[in-house]
């Protein structure tokens, strides 16, 4: 189950990719925007603020994010739905995911998809982290295959969840679409105590934590707080966490 407080501990970090994504989508005015993944909304209102006159919706698989997202009393529609089921009524001007697709192992078919159901000229707007080869990811890795864990979370780990950045452009590139895609390495400088561990309690560990009673858990996360610490070494002005993230703007 999605945690919308531990997910909103680093809110500022995580909504800086969503603004630089939405920021290279050159829709002018457009008549119904999407956002796919919505998570706890926060993020969906700005689009509203982005295209005042557009019908904005927002869907998201977890309950409690779109809990959470209906309590913000935004014009923004928000609906539980799944990103690999989820059908449109009528051709969309403009789809945004912000950080979704990593969870869906069949993404580059629900891009193909997203992409049908653009109305002509529109745009879809992706972003999907890239540091799945980062000491962060490959602790959690070793640590689920060691012989403490391999038992109940060797199944779990997701090994390479996204595509690359040219396998993105080839795969949109299609039909006349313009596509624009980068990568950003954004080096975030966290603070407290194993700070690490919080940003990835809140994304990374969840399927994980999900799969552990509380006494396992709190094992869990004290056995790779420990290795995170090594890969992360605190500094004097704070922890500094790479974080490689994929962008892809897509114009049909």
């Amino acid at each position: 189950m999605w945690d919308p407080v531990t997910y909103a501990v680093f809110a500022d970090e995580r909504s800086r990719p969503f603004v630089e994504l939405v920021s290279r989508v050159g829709a002018v005015d457009p008549d119904y925007v999407v956002d796919a993944g919505c998570g706890s909304g926060d993020l969906t209102v700005e689009l509203a603020h982005r295209w005042p006159n557009a019908t904005i919706e927002g869907f998201d698989a977890s309950p409690a994010m779109i809990t959470k997202a209906r309590a913000l009393g935004s014009k923004v529609r928000f609906a539980v739905a799944d990103v690999t089921t989820w059908r449109p009524d009528r051709p969309v001007d403009v789809i945004v995911s912000n950080a979704v697709l990593q969870w869906v192992p069949e993404n580059r078919a629900v891009l193909e998809h997203w992409m049908e159901e653009l109305a002509p000229g529109g745009w879809l707007a992706f972003q999907v982290p890239g540091n799945f080869e980062a000491p962060s990811h490959v602790a959690i890795r070793e640590l689920c295959a060691s012989r403490a864990w391999s038992d109940k979370l060797s199944d779990v780990v997701r090994i390479h969840p996204v595509a690359d950045t040219l396998e993105y452009v080839d795969l949109l590139n299609q039909g006349g679409s313009q596509v624009d895609a980068w990568e950003t390495t954004y080096v975030h400088v966290l603070q407290g105590e194993d700070p690490v561990l919080k940003w990835v309690s809140g994304t990374a560990l969840r399927p994980i934590l999900d799969r552990l009673g509380p006494e396992e858990q709190r094992r869990f996360k004290q056995d790779l707080g420990r290795l995170l610490a090594e890969a992360y070494p605190a500094k004097s002005y704070g922890t500094p966490f790479p974080f490689r993230r994929i962008f892809v703007v897509a114009q049909k």
